[in-house]
């Protein structure tokens, strides 16, 4: 997540756990260190020296409570200074009355649409049935894009591709959907300066009343978020805010710090391109992963939304010990695809984000599928025992599931290297017992 961010964040966490003194020295360099990566994710200069000299005033002064040594102690200030500078608390969606009706806002190209799909999968995870009413009559191809989305996953969508007006639309969409528990209402992208867009988002707000209005902020304008959250909030009652296209951003911190210095709650966070790349933000959890922590709270909600509650604690007993077959390994493949890329599930479990093989990282549903068809040519034996299959093994296995040898010998060093990446990783967190301590501290 944030790509370099996490990365460089992540080193720099590594290096403080392995030092075996903390003195004056150790600590301003880990803080440059810390400097270093903000700004190169885009992060206001200001707000970096700010929360640097926080970090270093505390990591100086305080003393280590008891029972925790002066490294965890400054990893625990780091922790939750960090924290703080995203706001300290998660804002959950609450479907408080009924129709609850969700207003989305936000710029051209900001993925708003793509955002309104993400949150119906999303709502329909936790047992919800949302319906979409589409008032954008700007963009061509606005509806036709939602119907794509909303067919896919058995939607119910209102809209008039030949109606210009989009007042009118929104209360035809509101009748259509009165006894619908949650209705969302799709508008056109407009930009701070329009103001016959503005204008129209003002009329819309009075004929819809929603429960909540969503902004949605690209992640890639960085520091303008800030700007563009300060501008919608002062035309419009903004409940909330989603920022996208978070991943793989060089801007993403400066957008989500830029948001939060505004005091707007961010409700939800867009972590990819797929429809299940979407999470609800939680300051705590996002910095956890993002100082390379994990965040194992998060790790078993994914598994229990796809799996029942026994499979779920059985798959992670499994993969943080290290001890998983291929059996282990078929079961999280069939997970896969409703938890989400392998790489964001694997940097939820402390330590090991960064450590995960380079191909488990770019494994695809055609691969998953793939080595699934090889392993249904395996025996039972072969499955909970692995070590056993040599070369004739392997070549009764290829024509069996019709492949080439090359692939069944990819298939075990794929699960050779996850199952050794993944040892002891339960057992010892990013630097042993003691840091096992200290996540537990974070994850409470």
């Amino acid at each position: 997540m944030l790509g370099s961010l996490g990365e460089n964040l992540t080193n720099t966490m590594k290096k403080l756990a392995g030092m075996s003194v903390i003195d004056k020295k150790v600590i301003k360099e880990v803080v440059k260190d810390i400097q270093r990566a903000l700004i190169q994710s885009d992060v206001n200069i200001q707000l970096v020296l700010k929360l640097s000299k926080t970090i270093e005033k505390r990591a100086l002064e305080e003393e280590p409570p008891k029972g925790i040594t002066p490294r965890e102690h400054v990893i625990t200030i780091i922790y939750e200074e960090m924290v703080n500078l995203l706001g300290s608390e998660a804002q959950e969606l609450k479907i408080t009355e009924k129709p609850f009706k969700i207003l989305f806002l936000g710029l051209q190209g900001s993925g708003k649409t793509t955002t309104i799909g993400k949150l119906c999968r999303y709502l329909q995870r936790k047992g919800f049935s949302p319906a979409v009413v589409c008032t954008d009559t700007w963009r061509p191809a606005a509806y036709e894009q939602l119907k794509q989305l909303t067919e896919e996953m058995q939607i119910q969508l209102y809209g008039d591709p030949d109606n210009k007006d989009a007042l009118d639309l929104a209360e035809k969409g509101l009748k259509h959907f009165k006894n619908q528990k949650i209705i969302i209402f799709d508008t056109a992208g407009r930009h701070k300066n329009e103001e016959d867009l503005i204008e129209e988002m003002n009329k819309l707000d009075k004929i819809i009343n929603p429960s909540e209005s969503m902004l949605v902020i690209d992640a890639t304008i960085g520091q303008q978020a800030g700007e563009q959250a300060k501008a919608f909030s002062q035309a419009t009652d903004i409940g909330s805010i989603i920022i996208s296209k978070l991943d793989g951003t060089a801007k993403g911190g400066g957008a989500l710090s830029a948001v939060a210095e505004t005091g707007a709650p961010i409700k939800f966070i867009g972590t990819g391109e797929g429809i299940d790349d979407f999470e609800a933000f939680d300051p705590e959890r996002f910095i956890s992963r993002l100082l390379g922590m994990g965040d194992i709270r998060s790790l078993i909600e994914k598994a229990e939304e796809v799996i029942d509650e026994d499979e779920a604690t059985k798959t992670m007993n499994n993969m943080l010990s290290g001890k998983f077959t291929l059996v282990d390994m078929r079961s999280q493949f069939e997970m896969m695809n409703s938890m989400g890329p392998m790489q964001q599930v694997m940097n939820m479990i402390p330590g090991l984000g960064g450590k995960i093989p380079k191909e488990a990282s770019q494994m695809t549903e055609d691969k998953i599928n793939g080595f699934k068809i090889i392993m249904s040519s395996m025996t039972e034996e072969e499955m909970l025992n692995p070590k056993i299959i040599k070369q004739s093994r392997i070549q009764r296995i290829a024509r069996g599931a019709g492949v080439e040898e090359s692939d069944v010998k990819e298939l075990l060093r794929y699960y050779n290297n996850t199952k050794k990446a993944m040892k002891g990783i339960g057992r010892r967190g990013m630097g042993g017992g003691a840091m096992n301590r200290i996540m537990g501290q974070f994850m409470k």
